[in-house]
């Protein structure tokens, strides 16, 4: 049984504009799952359906092979937690603290309960340091880190990251690949997160869906995905910058082994040219 399934949905908004169309997607346990496409691709719209923020016009998503009903809905957000693009729409609390601690408070939990998963997901994001400040005034990847901290102490098993890169700076766009490595790691977590930025799927994501116009027009692993460059182009993402550059230097006649993280690179170039020092 997997986590997340949807068969065939569709969603279409107001003025018959058509979000989703005959979506079939997959969440297994304990994956790191990359939804790739241009901006209005439908990545938001397919995941405000996982925890039921939007219904089905027609179709079906399951979650743990159940359907979303509002009688199970507020289990499902348990279970499926969603951070969105901008912080700001998740974080309204005086301080920190009190920011992480909203969620599990309502979820009826005792205060030991809720001490407890509020101290281990400050400590899980890294932002202990930070428990006591406004949330407001804060950066953009701190504000970002609060609202994750937020959803990691109601302890999902899915957590779901939109544009999650979103007006980080490059060590903060390190930090978070680190810290989703870390979630299904650790955790056992599954982690579905979209971009539009391809170059960092390839370090963090098992399986690739790729969208467009509110449809899967691919979906496998990186070596599945990014070795197809007409349909990439066609919807105009490019193919990520090591699979390329490996790609290039094989056209160029150089004895090289493909790759597509940067680990993969280094080793195939140390296997290619030999060691040196």
């Amino acid at each position: 049984m997997h986590l997340i399934e949807t068969r065939d949905l569709c969603h279409v908004y107001p003025g018959n504009v058509r979000g989703l169309d005959r979506v079939n997607f997959i969440a297994p346990r304990n994956a790191r799952i990359a939804v790739i496409g241009a901006n209005g691709a439908g990545k938001s719209t397919l995941f405000k359906h996982f925890n039921g923020i939007l219904q089905p016009t027609s179709g079906t998503i399951l979650i743990r092979g159940e359907p979303i009903t509002r009688e199970n809905v507020k289990e499902v957000r348990k279970f499926v937690g969603v951070v969105f693009q901008n912080p700001d729409d998740q974080i309204f609390s005086p301080t920190v603290e009190q920011d992480v601690a909203f969620g599990p408070m309502n979820l009826g939990l005792d205060g030991e309960t809720v001490r407890h998963r509020v101290e281990e997901a400050l400590r899980v994001v890294g932002i202990t340091h930070l428990r006591n400040r406004v949330p407001h005034h804060l950066s953009g990847g701190e504000k970002k880190r609060v609202a994750i901290a937020g959803i990691i102490a109601m302890e999902p098993q899915v957590l779901v990251l939109d544009e999650p890169t979103a007006g980080l700076d490059p060590a903060g766009v390190r930090d978070l690949v680190d810290f989703v490595n870390s979630l299904a790691r650790r955790f056992g977590m599954t982690v579905i997160y979209s971009t539009h930025d391809v170059s960092l799927v390839p370090e963090m994501a098992d399986i690739v869906y790729v969208m467009d116009k509110g449809r899967i027009v691919a979906s496998g692993t990186c070596r599945e995905v990014f070795v197809q460059h007409e349909m990439l182009a066609s919807v105009r993402l490019e193919v990520p910058v090591i699979p390329r550059l490996i790609g290039a230097l094989r056209q160029e006649g150089v004895g090289i082994s493909m790759a597509y993280t940067f680990d993969e690179a280094k080793n195939a170039f140390l296997e290619a040219f030999g060691r040196r020092g």
